[in-house]
Order: structure tokens, then C-alpha cells, then sequence
């Protein structure tokens, strides 16, 4: 494969988790429409939830609800924690880009807009937490996702600073905000691609269609 010159061989690597790592969407949108339909809120499509995710559940329901939100975000994630375990799917091909990455000595963390104590839970349940020298999850840092704060957290004990040699690989606008906002190479996983209009703004400095594509992409500057 062709080395795309736009990014440099990374020292650091932060994964985004849902839809990133793992296939946990069927599971969200089952517990967002629990707690909006619980809010007296139409349930939204498959289309409305892909456009409206990537922020924190706080954020979200903070904005819907004012100062109702804690009762959306409790039902949201009560419906969450009762079915995530048994249904944590993780992508193909995604362990193989993280021993590559390991095995090289790059630094791999996780930052999520997932509240941290489920997201540390679900790392450790499927034993992925080995790779990791930080997993930051919404409410760890002053800010979550897309302000920087999480991914300086997240490279904090490396000693490393963000810079294009920091990839940022996630699924949502969202991700891709944040990789721009921190100075980091954006890496756009086409799991569930947002829509376009959506990263007008912060454009992927490299787009994935697939795990595989990513695979053979981080494979090139470690052959």
C-alpha cells in the first residue's frame, strides 16, 4: 500500500471506542430512544441518531433538557449497562492494528465520550485495557470530547504532545473536531460515516472504508 504523505509515522495513536473499536450502536440507539421516548420525545431514526452522536450523553440531554437532563442520562444509561456485556461486538481487523502498534512501541490510549468507569469496564471485560497507557471517558478530563482536554490527559503520562504525529482514528464528526482542535492527525473510520456536511469544517486528513483498509494502512509504516 501506498504511504499516504499527509501523516507522519505516529508516536502515539488514540482510539475513539464505540463504533471505532467495538460495535455497540444497535445497543446506544436502543437506550437513547428508552430515555427520550421516557422524556416524552419521539424516538429518532437511525439517520438522526448518526447526526446527532459523538458528543457526551451529558452534553446531549443537557441541551434537549435543561435541568432535566440527569433523569434522561439515568435512564440512558441504566437501559445501556443491562445490555452492553452481552453484546460488546469488536471489529475485525482492530486487535491486529493494536499488537502492530504495540509491538512497535507506539502509545495507544482511548479517549470516549462515554462516561469512564463503563467505558474502563467494557476495556477490561474484553481484556483490551494490556494496550493502553490511558482510557479517558467523559467526565475524566475539565472538558470531554471534542475539547482537547481529553486527549491531553490521555497522552499525559507518555510525555508526548499532540502534533501530526499523534493519530486521532474515529468514526464520528466528532472525533474528527477533536483530532483538529488538538493538533492531531485525524483518521476517519467509516464504520457508520457521519454526514459530509458535518466535516466541512474538520476534514479526515485520511479516511478508512473499512478495519481491513486500516489494518494494511497501519501496516505500510511498519513493514
Amino acid at each position: 500500500m501506498t504511504l499516504d504523505n499527509k501523516i507522519p509515522k505516529p508516536r502515539a495513536v488514540i482510539f475513539d471506542w464505540d463504533d471505532t473499536v467495538v460495535n455497540n450502536w444497535d445497543t446506544a440507539v436502543k437506550a437513547l430512544n428508552t430515555a427520550l421516548v421516557h422524556m416524552g420525545i419521539e424516538a429518532w431514526s437511525d439517520a438522526e441518531c448518526r447526526r446527532r452522536s459523538g458528543g457526551s450523553a451529558k452534553d446531549l440531554f443537557s441541551g434537549l433538557f435543561g435541568d432535566r437532563w440527569q433523569e434522561a442520562d439515568k435512564v440512558y444509561y441504566e437501559t445501556f449497562n443491562a445490555l452492553v456485556l452481552d453484546n460488546i461486538n469488536i471489529h475485525t481487523h482492530i486487535e491486529d492494528v493494536f499488537k502492530t502498534l504495540y509491538a512497535n512501541n507506539v502509545y495507544l490510549a482511548v479517549v470516549s465520550n462515554k462516561r469512564g468507569e463503563l467505558l474502563r469496564k467494557e476495556v477490561g471485560h474484553i481484556k483490551f485495557d494490556t494496550y493502553f497507557g490511558n482510557i479517558v471517558g467523559a467526565g475524566d478530563a475539565v472538558a470531554d470530547k471534542p475539547d482537547p482536554a481529553p486527549v491531553l490527559m490521555a497522552l499525559g503520562e507518555s510525555g508526548i504532545l499532540p502534533g501530526p504525529d499523534v493519530w486521532f482514528i474515529g468514526d464520528s464528526h466528532t472525533d474528527m473536531m477533536c483530532a483538529h482542535r488538538s493538533g492531531c492527525s485525524g483518521i476517519l473510520i467509516e464504520t457508520k460515516p457521519p454526514p459530509d456536511d458535518l466535516l466541512i469544517n474538520n476534514p479526515p486528513q485520511v479516511r478508512m472504508a473499512n478495519h481491513a483498509k486500516l489494518m494494511e494502512f497501519v501496516g505500510a509504516y511498519f513493514a
